[in-house]
Parts: structure tokens; C-alpha cells; sequence
């Protein structure tokens, strides 16, 4: 998968992209600051939300319309989205702004309309939210412009995954990446369930990530140690400022020590080598080998009371020890001589 000039695949760097969703609270300064900050805090990408309340839902008060359980209890569906939208006509400035800092832009659509609308934009990749992943229409829509799909899973059962991807690849895009999300705001981290990171590129022969909730840096370093290519998290100037989303957002410091230990993690998991570097191969001389411990006698046979295995280990290695029990020494030794064949009849 390649998205504008960020190639990812199993051997890359995380691809990190923060969510800018509802945290302009409605200022196109706050949104721009925004992006400002994202690429100071290390992010690659820099990802808006296009809907308007009308593409998205209706303006009814129905009890169905009614939010119950979350964050955002007793609000009407209309009425949330009317204050967290981000107004179209913001994204140019957006994306200029993002290209300017050398951050990747792109957005999740949520209707045919936004897809046409960042068609024009030029968008370089699409995220499916994780609440449309079963809206199988906007997905093969989307899939068709022959970019990069990556899809959230926050509601999906297996079907509902494999309708998604189905829906791509019988558009003939396969350049998919699926995002283990638990859509909870904030989620708890005992329902991050990582296991399914791995599970997905296995099972689905997909690139891999984590669109995360939780709070802090845990979840985001096990997703990567568990095979994630991109770790995507709301990102916030400051959660002071309020706004539908701020409560689970990370502010800079909080998303730049996220990077970091993100970063520190895939220096930690390498790659399989039984070779030493330099550095550990001189650690060797700090391991057992064997040694004469007495003063010996050119004659002297060989025991365990007169050759031991002990640190440092420049002499003959302790495997051998069997081996040279109860034969001669060739030469008078000084405790403290390393052993090797050559002191041996």
C-alpha cells in the first residue's frame, strides 16, 4: 500500500495519522493550529471527517434519533454532527496547510456526495469509519477511484468484514488495510483485544493497524508489536478547548510521547538474527570457559579440582571438559592459565 509518497507494508515504519474529527471546534484556526501540531508531535498524516448533519443523518427528534450509552447521552443525532462537522469549505486551506508541514491529508466520506467532493481534492487514500462499514454502497463507491481503502472495524462482526472487503476487491482495489477499533469513547483498554491485529493480516492477507480510543500509549505499542502498520488517534490541541470529542483526544505532548514509544518499539522487535553484533560478541568475554586453577606439573592429569569452568571466557569452551578429563598436561601451568588442546598429551 501506497499513500502519496508513504509506502506501507510488513517491513515499514508505522504509518501514525492523527484525527483531527471534531477538534477544530468550530474554528478554522483551531483546525489549522491543529495540523501544526500534529506534524510536531510526530504524526505522518493528518485525517479529517467529511459529512455535513443532512448527508449523515436527519433532523428529527424521534427517540430513535435520540444518542443513549455513550458520551454523548440525550443528544440529538442532527444536532451533534451539525457541531462537529467540518465545513467543506475548509478542507482546501486543510490540506494546503498539511502539505506545507509535510503531512499526508486524507478523509473519511460518509455519503457518495463527500467521495465526489474530495475527488476533487485530489485525496491520495480513503478511511471507511467504523460506523459505515456495512454501508457496502459507499464502499464499493469509494473502492472504485482505485485508492487506498483502510477500514475501521469498531462494529463489525466476521460478515460484516468480509461483505467490506469483498466490496473492494469486486471493484478490483485491493489495496486494503483493515483497523482493529473498539468503538467505545473513551474504550477500555481490557477490550483493545490486539490479538485481532495479527489475526486480521492472517486471515484476510491485509495490511494491519489499530484505530484506537483508549487512553494513553499502551494499546498503541502492543498493536505494533502484534504486526500494526497504522495506528490512527484523535488529536487535540488542547482538552480545554471542549468539543464532542475531547474527552478521548490526545493533546501534543501526550500524542508526541505515543510516537515516541511507538518508534521505540519497533526498534525493540528487530527482525529474527542469531548473529551478535560487535558489541554483544565482546559480552562473550564475560561468559564461563575453562581455566587451570592450580599450579600443574607437566604429567599432572587432568581433574575437576584442577581445570574448572569459570568466568572470564577467553579459554577452551565447557562443552569440552568431558573430553580432556584424565588426560596429561604437556607443560608446567600457573593457576589462572586459560585451557586449550594445545596443553593437553
Amino acid at each position: 500500500m501506497r499513500i502519496h509518497n508513504f509506502e506501507i507494508n510488513t517491513s515499514s515504519p508505522v504509518f501514525i495519522i492523527a484525527e483531527l474529527s471534531a477538534n477544530h471546534n468550530g474554528s478554522i484556526e483551531t483546525a489549522l493550529e491543529t495540523v501544526r501540531a500534529a506534524k510536531r508531535a510526530g504524526a505522518d498524516c493528518i485525517k479529517l471527517q467529511t459529512y455535513t448533519a443532512d448527508s449523515i443523518t436527519i433532523d428529527s427528534n424521534k427517540d430513535d434519533f435520540i444518542i443513549k450509552g455513550t458520551i454523548w447521552e440525550g443528544k440529538n443525532l442532527y444536532n451533534l454532527y451539525q457541531e462537529a462537522y467540518t465545513p467543506w469549505e475548509w478542507h482546501a486551506e486543510i490540506f494546503k496547510v498539511a502539505r506545507e508541514e509535510g503531512l499526508i491529508c486524507f478523509s473519511s466520506p460518509f455519503d457518495l456526495s463527500s467521495v465526489d467532493f474530495l475527488e476533487e481534492l485530489n485525496v491520495p487514500a480513503y478511511k471507511i469509519a467504523s460506523f459505515e462499514i456495512t454501508d457496502i454502497p459507499l464502499i464499493e463507491y469509494v473502492a472504485s477511484k482505485g485508492k487506498p481503502v483502510i477500514i475501521s472495524t469498531g462494529i463489525a462482526e466476521l460478515d460484516d468484514i468480509e461483505l467490506a472487503l469483498d466490496a473492494c476487491r469486486r471493484v478490483g482495489n485491493n489495496d486494503i488495510a483493515l483497523l482493529k477499533c473498539t468503538s467505545s469513547y473513551p474504550a477500555p483498554i481490557e477490550e483493545a483485544n490486539m490479538a485481532m491485529v495479527k489475526d486480521f493480516a492472517e486471515r484476510f492477507d491485509v495490511i494491519t493497524g489499530l484505530s484506537d480510543h483508549t487512553m494513553g500509549s499502551t494499546v498503541p505499542v502492543v498493536a505494533t508489536c502484534f504486526g500494526a502498520k497504522i495506528i490512527e488517534k484523535h488529536f487535540i490541541l488542547d482538552r480545554s478547548i471542549g468539543g464532542p470529542d475531547s474527552s478521548f483526544s490526545m493533546n501534543e505532548k501526550e500524542f508526541a510521547s505515543m510516537v515516541q514509544a511507538v518508534r521505540e518499539a519497533e526498534l525493540a522487535i528487530g527482525k529474527v538474527d542469531y548473529s551478535l553484533t560487535e558489541k554483544q560478541a565482546k559480552g562473550k568475554n564475560f561468559s564461563r570457559s575453562l581455566y587451570v586453577v592450580e599450579d600443574i606439573k607437566a604429567g599432572d592429569v587432568i581433574t575437576e579440582k584442577n581445570v574448572r569452568s569459570i568466568r572470564p571466557g577467553f579459554g577452551l569452551q565447557p562443552k569440552y571438559l568431558s573430553e580432556i578429563l584424565g588426560k596429561e598436561f604437556n607443560r608446567d601451568l600457573k593457576k589462572g592459565s586459560r585451557m586449550n588442546f594445545d596443553l593437553i598429551r
